[in-house]
């Protein structure tokens, strides 16, 4: 008995080879719309799917494959004497084999110039159904939604035994996981469109598996990683040269490279990540030169660590990193000669984001026990025009380091302080239980550095306020010149009244920037 199999692809990629292995095992190929036309100019024998519902495509190829000779031919049970009558009562014929890839709803989305009119047009409504009906009756039919799979299927039905019906199955969870996917981007599309300035009321989130990792954030933990649909952001990732990734190195990763493209790509910035905080950042005239200026900043710290750049690594910049034992660096490109020194290292992971500035994730995510938290990124940029000098003056060099100190501590965890000084993070006090903790941690950091840098005349920054003004009394007796804060403690007045003392200028944002 002839086999069939209805075949209706957006990604006609790997095709020929699967049409042309399937008509040789003896299936008979129905199909409809582009495809069909894919299949006839490339004169493989092929059925219209009009032919077989005796009924024509209408309203602009809207109505298809929505009919019972299509649906009843994939879900009919083959062990059921009534299903076998109701095929012969109503000349229905049995489909063995379903390959489906869907319409592009996702890259439709995502060009720039499209309208709302184009994206719901690109909403496809028999490619979902058949795949359902298809995936749901697996002990029968065998479903393809993805061209990976087409080699193993080419050698299963060359076979005498065929596909088996574990391989269905496994074939069928990888159609539902299709198909949920689909609908979660169509849903948050409209949802957003519904509410574009608000959270939405639910969440459709779907990742496919992007790799196994080599472990947790311990070795005895296992660990992977997922993507959304579409490859962006780390999950586009080049890597060059390297052992596999870990789960610390992703997260270390993330935030090297969420701090590195804070700054502008004209002014060179290197920063140094150890366990997702900063132990050394610099800005300078060359990438060479900020990477100097931020590894003797924490020599110590900066053993073991990931390197986030924002411009292309060069020869200078490899060479002067090839020293230290470093984890990965994450960079927006790298020279061929850059390459070629740092390969040298066999284990350094070299990791390229093509997509480095352009990236864009409005919302963030956080899995806890029952549930998941979403809020707005936090994307605040420094705007002179915003802030408010509430005692001294500021220098013209004072501003510089300010900004930096700015960009800096909200990349840190709470309670944070940092401390800068002609273009470098000289200091840090990371995830302290308390803010005048984070002071005295940031100014040990500095005495205890072997290259002696001297905290008299830098500035500091909060990432949120001062509670009391003990940590103004410590960075005073330091040698701080002006501070940085959000502001807003019922105790303002005197915190204020210590920098006056002190000979501090401060300077307020009114926003805060926790980090946990």
């Amino acid at each position: 008995m002839t086999m069939k199999a209805l075949i209706s692809v957006s990604n006609k990629t790997g095709l020929d080879s699967l049409a042309h292995a399937l008509v040789a095992n003896g299936y008979e190929i129905v199909s409809t719309g582009g495809t069909l036309r894919y299949l006839q100019d490339n004169k493989i024998p092929v059925t219209a799917v009009s032919d077989v519902t005796q009924f024509p495509e209408i309203m602009d190829g809207r109505v298809k494959t929505l009919h019972p000779m299509i649906h009843g031919g994939i879900l009919a049970r083959r062990d059921l004497d009534t299903h076998h009558q109701a095929c012969a009562t109503h000349g229905i014929e049995l489909i063995d084999v379903v390959v489906v890839n869907l319409s592009p709803f996702q890259a439709t989305i995502n060009k720039p110039d499209v309208t709302v009119a184009d994206a719901i047009e690109n909403i496809d409504i028999g490619g979902p159904s058949m795949v359902r009906s298809a995936a749901k009756n697996h002990k029968f039919v065998a479903v393809i939604t993805n061209p990976d799979r087409y080699a193993a299927i080419i050698e299963a039905v060359s076979t005498p035994q065929g596909i088996s019906e574990e391989f269905r199955r496994t074939l069928a969870v990888e159609a539902f996981e299709h198909t949920a996917q689909y609908d979660a981007c169509i849903a948050n599309y409209l949802g957003a469109l519904e509410s574009p300035n608000s959270l939405p009321q639910s969440l459709s989130l779907h990742y496919k598996k992007h790799s196994d990792l080599r472990y947790g954030e311990n070795p005895h933990q296992q660990a992977a990683f997922y993507q959304p649909e579409a490859l962006s952001g780390l999950s586009g990732l080049i890597q060059h040269h390297g052992k596999s990734l870990s789960y610390n190195n992703l997260v270390d990763a993330e935030a090297a490279w969420e701090l590195a493209r804070a700054f502008e790509p004209s002014q060179a910035a290197v920063v140094i990540i150890k366990h997702t905080n900063p132990c050394g950042v610099a800005v300078k005239a060359t990438l060479a030169d900020a990477y100097a200026a931020a590894y003797a900043a924490d020599p110590v710290s900066a053993f073991g660590s990931i390197i986030g750049v924002n411009q292309p690594v060069d020869a200078a910049t490899a060479s002067a990193m090839q020293t230290l034992f470093v984890e990965a660096i994450v960079a927006p490109a790298y020279t061929p000669e850059a390459l070629a020194i740092l390969m040298q290292k066999p284990s350094i992971r070299l990791l390229e984001l093509p997509d480095f500035f352009s990236f864009s994730e409005p919302f963030t995510q956080k899995v806890i026990m029952g549930g998941v938290l979403y809020q707005e990124s936090n994307r605040v940029i420094w705007n002179k025009a915003d802030l408010s000098t509430v005692t001294g003056q500021i220098a013209a060099d004072q501003w510089s380091d300010l900004k930096l100190a700015f960009t800096v501590v909200k990349s840190v965890k709470s309670n944070a302080i940092v401390l800068v000084k002609q273009g470098v993070v000289i200091g840090v006090g990371a995830g302290q239980m308390s803010r005048v903790e984070a002071a005295k941690l940031a100014l040990m950091r500095v005495q205890n550095n072997e290259g002696n840098q001297q905290t008299t005349g830098c500035v500091a920054a909060s990432d949120a306020f001062f509670p009391f003004p003990d940590s103004i009394t410590h960075l005073g007796h330091a040698g701080i010149s002006a501070i940085v804060q959000p502001g807003g403690s019922k105790k303002d007045d005197t915190v204020i009244e210590a920098c006056k003392k002190q000979g501090i200028s401060m300077v307020m944002t009114g926003i805060r920037h926790f980090k946990h």
